[in-house]
């Protein structure tokens, strides 16, 4: 994993030429999210899981 500052970091990363699909990790609510850009447009989602509910993994405390 790589930290993008103090609060998300960077779980997995896919990039080609024009288009890339991030998911981050909010290391302080466990949040998983989902970031997707295509040249100029993009989003940012809460990632989902099969269920469809929010994934979300356990946080250390005093992080």
């Amino acid at each position: 994993m790589e930290k993008t500052g103090n609060r998300f970091v960077i779980y997995k990363e896919k990039i080609s030429l024009e288009k890339s699909v991030t998911i981050l990790l909010d290391s302080q609510t466990g949040v998983h999210y989902l970031a997707y850009q295509d040249g100029y447009a993009g989003g940012l989602t809460p990632l989902l899981g099969r269920d469809g509910k929010v994934v979300v993994v356990p946080v250390e405390n005093g992080r």
